[in-house]
Formats: structure tokens, sequence, C-alpha cells
């Protein structure tokens, strides 16, 4: 039998199967109530207006369609971006911006570009666990990053860096309705993470994958749009924008963008040109002929729809979870963040929750960088009607309790 484990690169031994991949097997199960994946509604996705698009562009347009493209991406859909970006109060060009087959690619590609075996990235804590997976691939290590303030200051986190061999490469955090907590970050911080990258001079990811299911307070400018603000021009700036259609019109045609620097542009196509050549071209002319027809109404139609779900879950949670446990409540997005008791773990709950009463949710410490977190969990609104949320949380707000009795009987 050959020994494949002595044949893998280094890089390999990073790399660990997703804990909401697998989660996510769990929907083929009927009697299991989820409340684990970060999915959209599939009852949202424009599927009419798809299907036409595919129509339009498998007639006389076919060969273009399904033909070799440029690594940039198709240009209709950039030029769309430009003026999508405009209105978020970016100023850039198609010169700065690549499509992605998905805005988890661009994590992997902007990993590659910027970080060495042994460098440090700095990320919130928690934080999306598939920008670990991308990350990890590449062999750093983790600082944790505070967008509200703390101790570290840039000396000591490049102190840290260089103690542990490597260099800060790059921070990266999602700014609106983060994935895992539904937390938002304000102004003043954003701005204090913007003077933090230009202190470091390092890349700043924004990823700005949930920034349009906004459903509740005030916008607040993207960490690109406040770059911008500060030097003047995007190709001044250090912040790297990560865009994603995947959660307003449909994640299962993969298309994302990055939209930055032209110089960080330059680099990232020339990735693209070693790994896929280009994002499908056929699936890009669809999302540019749906977005340019239906984008605004979808979006509203998405905000009206998740702050519902959200509402349902944010108010069986007030009803049936015990004392001792807290959640975060979010303006927008897919997520809820639970704080347990101290002393129980997520995981372990989760085992017992699948077994005993048949609901699945993410165990916290999987966000963690350093596997802390553990009497967290993450809970997803987006998915379930408002009889799933009740039942569930109802269930699980009663296994909780059952196990906070337990636990303090044992203390006893």
């Amino acid at each position: 039998m050959n020994n494949w484990d002595a044949r893998y690169a280094t890089r390999a031994n990073k790399m660990r199967a997703s804990e909401v991949r697998e989660l996510l097997k769990l929907l083929d199960q009927p009697d299991i109530l989820s409340f684990a994946g970060g999915i959209p509604d599939p009852a949202l996705f424009p599927k009419d207006a798809i299907r036409s698009a595919y129509d339009d562009h498998l007639g006389e347009g076919a060969d273009t369609a399904l033909q070799y493209s440029v690594s940039e991406g198709y240009k209709p859909l950039r030029e769309w971006l430009v003026r999508h970006m405009a209105s978020l109060g970016v100023a850039c060009t198609i010169d700065n911006i690549i499509i992605t087959t998905g805005s988890q690619q661009a994590l992997d590609y902007l990993g590659k570009l910027f970080v060495s075996p042994g460098d440090t990235i700095l990320t919130t804590w928690p934080t999306y666990l598939g920008a670990l997976q991308a990350f990890n691939a590449y062999e750093p290590r983790y600082d944790r990053l505070i967008p509200e303030g703390g101790n570290m200051t840039p000396a000591a986190y490049r102190n840290n860096a260089q103690a542990a061999g490597g260099e800060v490469k790059l921070a990266y955090l999602t700014a609106d309705f983060s994935n895992p907590t539904g937390e938002t970050i304000s102004r003043n911080d954003r701005v204090k993470l913007v003077d933090l990258a230009h202190e470091l001079d390092i890349p700043l990811i924004e990823d700005a994958a949930y920034q349009a299911l906004r459903f509740g307070g005030e916008n607040v400018p993207s960490l690109l749009a406040l770059d911008i603000e500060r030097e003047g021009h995007i190709d001044r700036t250090r912040v790297i924008y990560s865009g994603s259609f995947s959660k307003t019109l449909t994640p299962g045609l993969r298309v994302g963008w990055v939209c930055a620097a032209q110089p960080v542009i330059t680099k990232l196509v020339l990735i693209k040109q070693a790994a896929d050549l280009h994002s499908p071209t056929i699936n890009q002319m669809v999302i540019h002929h749906v977005a340019e027809r239906h984008f605004d109404n979808q979006v509203a139609k998405a905000r009206a729809h998740y702050r519902e779900r959200r509402d349902h879950m944010l108010e069986a949670l007030t009803r049936h979870m015990p004392a001792g446990v807290t959640w975060t409540k979010p303006e927008g997005g897919m997520f809820v963040w639970l704080t347990l008791p101290t002393d129980m773990d997520g995981a372990a709950l989760l085992a017992r929750s699948i077994e005993q009463i048949r609901v699945a949710f993410v165990p916290g410490s999987a966000f963690h960088a350093d596997g802390s977190g553990r009497n967290t969990i993450r809970l997803n609104f987006s998915l379930p009607g408002a009889d799933t949320i009740e039942t569930g949380m109802s269930r699980l707000g009663a296994l909780i309790a059952s196990e906070m009795k337990a636990d303090k009987k044992l203390a006893s």
C-alpha cells in the first residue's frame, strides 16, 4: 500500500475538513433541524431570470459564451461592478477588478500572493472558517486582531511576528455582519483598522460577502471607501475588497470579485492564469445579465426575507434560552452567535444535540485560529423557516438548560 502521507507537501498537514461543510451533509437527513450552514434560501434565487439569461447567451452568442476568455473576467460584468463599487463610495476602473470563482477563490489567491511559511496573519477571533482554511495551506501563524482596540501596537505585532521567524503579511476580517458572529464594525474602528494597515504596511482584506444584506441600523462605509477617502486614489490604498454574488443572487454559479489597487490585480491575474485560466465565461455572462436587470430588487427581497427570519430567531431565543446564555443581535447577514456558560463545550453539546434532539449548529471553536471559544456556537437563520426556528430553539434551549442543571449538580 502506498504511503501517500510521506509524499505530501508540508502544507498538506495544515489542511482540515470544514466542520461546516461536513455538517451540511446532515441536510440529507429529513429529521434534522439544521442551523449549521450559511446557506441562502433558494426561494429567493431568480430562477426565471437565470434561465432566460442562459437561453439568451446560448443562442447566437453561444460561441463566445462557451469559449475560453480573458483571465481578468467578462468585461461587461467588470464594468457593471465599477458602477456598483461607485455606489459604495469606491471610485475605480475595470483595471481594479478581477472576477474570481466565488470569493473563496479570492481568499486562496490572496494567501498565495502574500503569505510565506511562518508569516503572521492578523484576524479577529472568531473569524470566517473558510478564510482559515484558505490561508492555512500557506503555513502562517495567527495573531489576534481586535478592531475596537487593545494592547497590541503595530510594534508589538511586528515583534511577535519576528520572534516567530516571519513578518506580519496581511490582516483579514469581515466588517459587516461577520460570519460567524453577525456583528458589524463601527466607522471609528474601521478607521483605526485602515490606519493600522498603513502603519504596518500590509494589505487589509475586507471580506464583504454579506455587505448588501443590511436590514437594520445605518450604513457604514466600507474599509476600501475609507481608505480611498484617506489616500485619494484606489491605487494608493492597502484595503483589498472581496465581493460575491453568492448571498445576493445565487451561490451555485460561483462568481465573486476582487477590487483593489491595480498592482495587486495584476498579480492576481497571473495567479488565475496558472490556476484555472478564467472563471466560467457563461456563468459570468449570466450573472451580468441578471445583475443588470434584477440586482436591486433581489437585494431588497433578500433584506426583507432575512429580516423576518432574524426576528423569528431572536424572539425564539428570548423565549427559550435559559439565563446564562447570551447572543448577538445582528443588523444584517445570516448568523446569530451564542455564548454558553464558560464550562460548556459547544462540540460536546452538538454531539448530544444531534443524538437527542436532532438539531444541528456549528461549534464556535472552529472559527478561532487558536481553537479557543469552546463555549460558543453559531446559528444560521437564513434557511430555516419560522416553524423550524421555533421548534429548534425550543429543543436547543431545553437541552442547554438540562446540561447546565447537570453541571451544577456535579459542581455541588
